[in-house]
């Protein structure tokens, strides 16, 4: 929590210095891309250990961006349109975009009238293995037994490990020390393991991801709409970094091929599963584009420049958590201010 504290207090600094206003026209790119996941009603707002609310956030936050980064003066656009965008002449306004990662149905129930109400495109980037309902959600998983529990045994790297988890503090203390070490592990080692834990727990894994998740049918119904574009975020939700060549390659491409069977429709545009520079390098770039998308996305922080035309395969996204639903911060990233700060003022992080 101590970071998300700085964090909220470099964002309002550079918010009520007049930073994001002074360097915006300078840093602000040709426009953003917003990564979400859920949007949930009270999403993000919830008391007590719910250490997975940061991918949430509430529809009405939802409505009041949109309309905040219209007022901005940026135009609203689908993927299809980023080249066109990207481009500095003939100057156009700026552009905002709006993408949501794995496919969950409150992206239907929640998401998808309010951008059918402002008119503003979106895109759902799907997995097919969390469509099917049978994904690893380990996250999710992990939150579930620590939620369950008041003791934990589990067994990590050959090491027998005990948590308590009676309160809420250990709870989260529980999770602070268990989830860095379970998204580290090797990607088929991690599944079986949160595989065993939540069954030595009675966690259903597989109804976690189900009730989680569109169906097919809902994804369909959502292609349908002409506001939306359906992208592909490989079969697994794996750590694309941490697989060899060829199954990393497999992921990308089957995942485009197989979304495309279920809605009857081509998919150009993938976004990588964790997308920071731990998730995602230059030979997913690579393969991304071999495998013929036309736009893939991470989510390393910054606004979309016309320098991204060279490098459409991994291009950077505006995370919008649920720690941050605060329009002073969002105009702060969108400033470009903190981006450069953390790339140490270069304009592309694309290495």
């Amino acid at each position: 929590m101590l970071k998300t504290k700085l964090l909220k207090a470099a964002f309002s600094a550079i918010y009520y210095s007049g930073a994001a206003r002074l360097f915006s026209p300078r840093w602000g790119g040709r426009g953003v891309i917003f990564c979400l996941h859920h949007v949930t009603p009270g999403g993000g707002q919830q008391p007590g250990f719910a250490p997975n609310s940061n991918l949430e956030i509430t529809p009405e936050f939802l409505e009041s961006l949109i309309r905040h980064v219209r007022s901005r003066g940026y135009e609203t656009v689908s993927l299809a349109e980023l080249p066109e965008r990207m481009e500095t002449v003939p100057a156009k306004p700026r552009f905002a975009v709006f993408t949501l990662d794995d496919g969950y149905r409150d992206n239907l129930v929640h998401a998808m009238p309010v951008f059918e109400r402002l008119k503003c495109p979106f895109s759902v980037y799907v997995a097919p293995r969390i469509a099917d309902g049978t994904c690893e959600l380990w996250w999710r998983g992990l939150e579930a037994v620590i939620a369950a529990t008041k003791q934990l045994d589990v067994t990590l790297a050959g090491q027998s490990l005990t948590f308590v988890t009676a309160t809420e503090t250990d709870k989260w203390l529980a999770w602070k020390q268990l989830a860095p070490r379970v998204q580290a592990m090797p990607e088929h080692e991690q599944r079986d393991w949160i595989r065993s834990v939540t069954s030595q727990h009675n966690v259903n894994l597989d109804k976690l991801c189900r009730d989680a998740a569109m169906t097919w049918d809902e994804i369909r119904a959502m292609a349908n709409n002409p506001l939306a574009t359906i992208g592909a975020h490989t079969l697994n939700h794996f750590n694309l970094l941490k697989l060899p060549l060829d199954e990393a390659r497999r992921e990308i491409e089957d995942s485009g091929s197989r979304v495309a069977r279920e809605i009857g429709k081509p998919v150009r545009h993938f976004a990588y599963p964790y997308g920071n520079r731990d998730a995602a390098g230059p030979r997913e770039f690579g393969l991304a584009k071999a495998a013929g998308f036309e736009t893939a996305v991470v989510t390393r922080l910054g606004p979309v420049v016309p320098a991204h035309l060279k490098h459409m395969h991994a291009l950077p996204r505006i995370m919008v958590s649920g720690r941050y639903q605060d329009l002073r911060y969002i105009d702060a990233l969108m400033s470009g201010v903190p981006s450069r700060l953390t790339n140490r003022f270069r304009t592309l992080n694309v290495g």
